[in-house]
């Protein structure tokens, strides 16, 4: 089964008070999870690497076999594509754990860039984290949408 995650990282002040939005859905795009979390004070990459790390985390236990990431954060994306060097030292050790998790991940993954419009959803998510404060493993379900079955774009 593939699994199409929507991922965001949000921080308000650079740094500033962050947090973390999840969507995992299925492949006809019913909605399997939805996270929501608080990270307390850090930049927006580090929100964006935080949420790419939940994600893998939480997509484990889908029992998916495929992991497809969107992500609205270029920097992210293409360094997890090899496309940019990761240069800063706490980004880095952030960028080493996903990369880390995905070495002993039982899926395989794929990450692409999206604007930021295609995820307004994982933005919202991210938002509701900082604005509620709740720690990262606060989980929100939408039985509505599960049951609806809300379709990928």
């Amino acid at each position: 089964m593939t699994v199409y995650a929507f991922t965001d990282g949000a921080s308000r002040g650079n740094p500033g008070e962050a947090g973390i939005g999840i969507i995992l859905k299925d492949e006809q795009g019913i909605i399997l999870r939805r996270l929501s979390g608080f990270l307390g004070k850090a930049t927006n990459n580090i929100a964006e690497y935080s949420a790419l790390l939940a994600c893998l985390k939480v997509a484990g236990e889908t029992g998916c076999s495929r992991l497809v990431v969107h992500s609205d954060s270029e920097l992210m994306v293409r360094q997890l594509k090899g496309e940019y060097r990761v240069k800063d030292a706490t980004l880095k050790k952030y960028f080493e754990k996903a990369h880390n998790l995905l070495q002993s991940a039982p899926f395989t993954f794929q990450i692409k860039h999206v604007p930021r419009e295609q995820n307004r959803e994982a933005d919202q998510l991210a938002n509701l984290g900082i604005d509620s404060k709740r720690p990262l493993s606060t989980v929100v379900v939408d039985h509505e949408d599960r049951a609806g079955g809300n379709q990928l774009p």
